[in-house]
């Protein structure tokens, strides 16, 4: 498995399961063109181009290079790498035919090809040193399982920029891949 540094961002939730089986990093989607009204995803994107640098890899299809200028217009050129998949005619195995332009995407793509387009794109690849926050702790700490865990949880998420609705779970794996656990420690310090 490839540790990847930045964050990369997808288009939908089965590129999402594609990347996830080759590639250890945050993975973030665009929802399609569900992003053009999400503001308070935009600004997560560009907090995070700011701390961990994003990698952008869409479908090589007119919609992805659609999104992808977006996101660049959105969160400027400065710290976004940008990774493509080769075009492959063809179609995913879950759909029934091929899409408009008859290009498969990255959920059709194997892990191999991920990796080297992750690689082309210059993604800062190695071993993540740094302990990782465990849903004990969390427990302990009281944000998850026991009374008043989901507001103190809430207030967590907004300090860091993060939807109030956020799962415990989520909230865990975001963390451990933005901050380090002493940078954890001194956010909930703080609260």
């Amino acid at each position: 498995m490839l540790s990847v540094k930045e964050v990369i961002v997808v288009e939908g939730k089965y590129d999402k399961m594609q990347l996830s089986r080759t590639v250890d990093a945050l993975i973030i989607t665009t929802d399609g063109f569900g992003l053009y009204k999400d503001k308070q995803k935009i600004d997560l994107l560009r907090r995070l181009s700011r701390e961990r640098g994003i990698i952008i890899l869409t479908d090589s299809d007119s919609a992805g290079f659609r999104i992808r200028n977006y996101l660049r217009q959105c969160l400027g050129e400065a710290c976004i790498k940008h990774a493509y998949i080769p075009e492959i005619s063809g179609r995913e195995k879950r759909k029934a035919k091929a899409g408009r332009e008859g290009l498969i995407g990255v959920e059709g793509v194997d892990g191999e090809t991920i990796k080297k387009a992750l690689i082309q794109a210059n993604a800062t690849c190695g071993d993540k040193s740094k302990p990782a926050l465990t849903k004990t702790r969390f427990f302990e700490d009281g944000f998850a399982g026991v009374p008043g865990s989901a507001e103190r949880r809430r207030m967590l998420a907004k300090k860091i920029g993060l939807p109030e609705k956020i799962s415990a779970n989520a909230m865990i794996d975001f963390i451990n891949r933005i901050y380090t656990f002493e940078e954890y420690l001194r956010l909930i310090e703080e609260l």
